[in-house]
């Protein structure tokens, strides 16, 4: 490829002569006589990296260098990024990331709430009392704190501030009790975390996925300013069961979902927002949620039902079917109102945006040879930032899982792809599931609220999965990590 200017377009060393350039034709312009119309230079096309600062003014844990592409350029360079192993959070075989609107990272991967308020130099985590508070759970059934055995769990922020998570215990621990399930809430009003043990959940529950339903909630379960639903992996994606609902984030109650060939009704749902709160570019579930949040109230479920249409649950905790055809049942609601859908037909994923409800829909399809089959994948999208994340992990042709990572950086504008980053090594092969010797179980996501993102990989470095934090990046706006305290 034929550079301008004979100028190699790799990392720093576009900068000097750039600058050189614009300030020879500055002096240039003065040369001109009177009557002489100045000839304006083209303007200086460079990669994207250019633009690029460490946002970190304290070294990373362990910093490091991943080849980043500019996909206008086809040119490579290498940005920075810290990585965490699971004693951040995760475990054997997993992450499961958040964020929230004041910059936080969170993960239950593992069996607690961890989390860091600047971007990964210090972390905290949240392990219940042997009690809980008197009078704030159903079953009070006590724990031995840190010895509950291994686990896993899911959280998200809700919308208004509290941080609603899960945790399950297959295996027995210090406390004597197997298969075990612990709704853990931090109260933000009260700025405060709390527990509660929940035992009515399906046999060996298994992976819990989690969403806010927007409130505020008058059910037959009670009242709240939100319900939060949590289902589990196998039972709800295999026998359309594994629900469990809580209007308070501590007790929750088996929660029936309506049948795929059921017809509960109809119900008109307004999806058309503008401006929505800051909450809505974070609340984002784990696409196997299959759901996104209604800032109005309830929660939509694209292509429930097995003629197409969608599935809303209204705020009496009531099933509704809404029959709009989405092209695919894996979508965020961000906070511009804009509608992002992913689809995935072969190794071929197609990014659906709508700013019409799901009316129009523009797409960006996104492809590769060396795509030989897509082993886990997720996606995010800031409508502050007006960025939208891939993350992909495939098998390659030549046989390990390679992770990647395309930025679309001012997506309102265009939906192509501006980078395409390589997340690790991308030398090893790793399988999903109980049984497996390698596992990486599922691909995991989530933005800051400067931009930097947070994205779960596996490779030959670390036994256990790891997770990267973006620390070189175009500069958004304030860097995360503020004075909140949790």
């Amino acid at each position: 490829m034929v550079q301008p200017f004979g100028l190699q377009f790799r990392g720093l060393e576009m900068r000097v002569p750039i600058a050189f350039i614009l300030a020879f034709s500055t002096l240039l312009a003065g040369c001109f006589g009177e009557g002489e119309q100045a000839v304006s230079e083209p303007e200086v096309e460079a990669p994207i990296w250019l633009d690029y600062e460490i946002v970190d003014t304290i070294p990373a844990i362990s910093p490091w260098e991943f080849t980043t592409i500019d996909l206008n350029f086809n040119e490579s360079t290498t940005t920075t990024w810290a990585v965490f192993n699971k004693d951040y959070g995760g475990n054997c075989c997993e992450h499961y990331l958040a964020t929230t609107i004041e910059g936080d990272i969170l993960n239950i991967g593992g069996e607690y709430p961890v989390w860091s308020e600047d971007r990964g130099h210090a972390w905290d985590t949240y392990i219940p009392e042997v009690l809980p508070e008197i009078g704030q759970c159903i079953t009070a059934v006590p724990t031995n704190p840190g010895q509950e055995g291994l686990g896993e769990g899911s959280i998200v922020q809700a919308t208004n501030g509290d941080i609603i998570s899960m945790s399950w215990f297959p295996y027995i621990g210090g406390d004597g009790k197997i298969d075990k399930f612990y709704a853990i809430l931090y109260d933000d009003s009260e700025g405060e975390w709390k527990w509660c043990y929940n035992r009515m959940t399906e046999p060996f529950y298994d992976r819990s996925w989690q969403v806010e339903v927007v409130g505020p909630i008058s059910s037959a379960f009670g009242s709240g300013e939100w319900a939060s639903l949590v289902v589990s992996n196998f039972w709800h994606q295999t026998q359309n069961a594994g629900g469990q609902i809580s209007v308070d984030g501590l007790n929750y109650y088996n929660f029936q979902f309506a049948g795929r060939n059921s017809n509960p009704g109809a119900e008109e749902v307004d999806l058309n927002f503008t401006n929505l709160p800051a909450y809505y570019d974070v609340n984002k579930p784990h696409k196997e949620m299959r759901a996104f949040p209604v800032p109005s109230g309830g929660l939509y479920f694209p292509q429930y039902f097995s003629d197409g249409t969608s599935a809303f649950l209204d705020t009496s905790l009531n099933w509704n079917k809404h029959d709009v055809l989405f092209p695919s049942e894996y979508c965020q609601l961000d906070s511009t109102g804009a509608i992002h859908c992913v689809s995935l037909s072969g190794t071929t994923f197609t990014h659906h945006l709508s700013y019409d409800a799901g009316s129009t829909w523009a797409t960006q399809n996104y492809s590769d040879e060396n795509w030989a089959q897509i082993e886990e994948w997720e996606f995010q999208a800031n409508g502050a930032l007006d960025l939208f994340v891939l993350n992909v992990r495939y098998q390659s042709a030549g046989g390990p899982d390679v992770d990647v990572l395309y930025h679309v950086r001012e997506y309102s504008e265009s939906m192509a792809p501006d980078t395409l980053t390589y997340i690790g090594l991308g030398d090893l092969d790793s399988t999903s599931g109980a049984g497996n010797d390698i596992r990486f179980d599922f691909a995991s996501l989530a933005i800051l609220n400067d931009g930097g993102v947070v994205v779960a990989y596996h490779d030959s470095s670390d036994p256990d999965p790891l997770f990267a934090v973006e620390v070189e990046m175009p500069l958004y706006g304030p860097v995360a990590g503020t004075d909140n305290q949790m």
